[in-house]
């Protein structure tokens, strides 16, 4: 029975809930989950010139809908996510719909159950309302697919502008009203990339030494690399972030942290060689954190970059040939091999990866010292400098750049920053996010403002292994501080 008391939502207003407030109105009987999937599920279709999304489940998703609505009536507990519509990235398996990497081997490909972490989230209540749009076999940071049933994934905020990757779909979709929340991938900075790039939140948790000390299980999920892949969810607000990373990780949800003498690390490596604009919205954001009682200080991390491009490159490189191969055989991708996957490869920027490093293994020997040498390395410098200066977390900009022009020719090539010479669009996006992923430490992004020409700008919190509820109450925090950026005009 509905409660008479309490106003309905509209489809407006539904569009403009986040995840915790979606769960909590429908909860309440204020809305129906049925009706939100069916307001969600309309924007999506009225949105799909994005391209953010490959397949929707409209017909499983009005299903799940009718069950939760049914449950709430009959007085039935509900879970922590009850009715709450989600995206799935479309390398995590899916039990009935496609996992298709957006490649075009993998098109037809539909593994029998859902990866645990997807069905945490199911088991909680979550609807999963379809599969996002990704950089072809999550090689590369603009989702521009060349796939045909795929396609180029656009920003909400400029169309002509990417999404970032390769989590780009889902953070698009996000972005754009079409789901409050969903999971993303992140190896090099593919859940913190389009987060920023679309001004929502995203976390990269913990992945540590990949056994005890990884947070989620990478189970189910179309691999690059072991040592470096996880999953990530990803929503309008920290809070809604911490709302699904809580299922998943049977954590609790965090408090947002108390800011006042609260030591946020500025590493200068990651604030160097920024686009002014970026600049210009992170030093906006520091200045009002400071004012709010953050204590930033300045911190060097000796030759973080580049032992962090070290290990990245090796081990994304190198481990695609025996990680790909076994998830295929795990998973029942029957009659398809490492080999067939790349000779259809439709992305010229993925395909020329595969083609080179890959197939030929050219990483085979920089992958032992990566992992020997190079990562505890990088590993031993963050901790001496969380312990040195007493850091609760480094702060700094998640990219150097706001989103940039969509490459049509090759799906990623080069950017200018400022009016300099062209440089690598991959290296200078990933640049400051790849290093965490190197020392398998969790990453929160979040959105602190905007650039003159209304693209977003995000920060990110960097922690050490396991301290991601930490990032999550502090980034809570921040956000009550900064607030939220506007929501795109499409």
């Amino acid at each position: 029975m509905e409660n008479p008391i309490l106003p309905s939502i509209d489809a407006t207003q539904q569009l403009a809930l986040s995840a915790s407030e979606a769960v909590a109105a429908i909860a309440s009987g204020r809305l129906s989950a049925e009706a939100y999937v069916t307001t969600l599920l309309d924007r999506a279709e009225q949105q799909a010139s994005l391209g953010s999304i490959i397949a929707l489940d409209r017909e499983g998703a009005l299903a799940q809908a009718r069950r939760v609505d049914t449950a709430r009536a009959a007085g039935q507990a509900l879970g922590p996510l009850a009715g709450l519509p989600i995206i799935i990235k479309d390398n995590i398996n899916t039990a009935g719909l496609p996992t298709t990497g957006g490649t075009p081997a993998l098109q037809h490909f539909r593994p029998a159950a859902n990866a645990p972490v997807v069905q945490s989230l199911v088991d909680a209540g979550a609807i999963i309302l379809g599969k996002s749009n990704l950089h072809e076999l999550a090689f590369g940071i603009t989702t521009t697919n060349f796939s045909s049933f795929a396609g180029v994934a656009r920003n909400p905020y400029d169309p002509a502008r990417i999404a970032g990757g390769s989590s780009g779909g889902t953070g698009a979709a996000i972005a754009a009203r079409i789901v409050p929340a969903g999971l993303g991938t992140d190896t090099g900075g593919s859940v913190r990339v389009p987060s920023a790039f679309n001004g929502i939140a995203g976390l990269r948790p913990s992945v540590g030494n990949g056994a005890e000390q990884r947070r989620y299980s990478g189970h189910g999920v179309l691999p690059i690399a072991h040592t470096l892949d996880t999953v990530g969810p990803m929503g309008r607000t920290v809070a809604d972030v911490a709302l699904l990373d809580a299922v998943v990780s049977g954590a609790q949800v965090p408090a947002p942290a108390a800011l006042t003498g609260l030591r946020l690390g500025i590493p200068a490596a990651f604030w160097a060689g920024l686009e002014d604009d970026v600049a210009a919205a992170m030093q906006t954001a520091k200045d009002k954190l400071s004012a709010a009682g953050v204590a930033f200080v300045e911190v060097d991390i000796p030759d973080v970059l580049e032992l962090g491009a070290q290990v990245v490159f090796p081990v994304a490189l190198h481990e695609p040939i025996q990680d790909i191969p076994a998830y295929l055989h795990t998973y029942g991708a029957t009659g398809i091999s490492l080999q067939s996957i790349a000779a259809q490869i439709a992305s010229p920027d993925v395909k020329a990866t595969f083609d080179g490093p890959i197939l030929n293994d050219a990483f085979a020997d920089a992958y032992t010292v990566a992992i020997q040498v190079h990562r505890p390395q990088l590993q031993k410098l963050y901790a001496d400098c969380f312990q040195a200066h007493k850091l609760d977390a480094l702060f700094f900009p998640t990219t150097p750049v706001a989103s940039v022009a969509i490459d049509f020719e090759q799906g990623s090539s080069t950017l200018s920053i400022n009016g300099g010479p062209p440089v690598d669009t991959f290296g200078t996006v990933t640049r400051n996010a790849a290093a965490a992923s190197a020392a398998g430490l969790p990453g929160l992004a979040l959105p602190v403002g905007m650039t003159p020409g209304g693209m977003p700008v995000g920060a990110e919190l960097d922690g050490l292994v396991g301290s991601d509820q930490k990032l999550l109450s502090i980034g809570m925090a921040i956000e009550a501080v900064l607030g939220s950026v506007p929501a795109p005009q499409c």
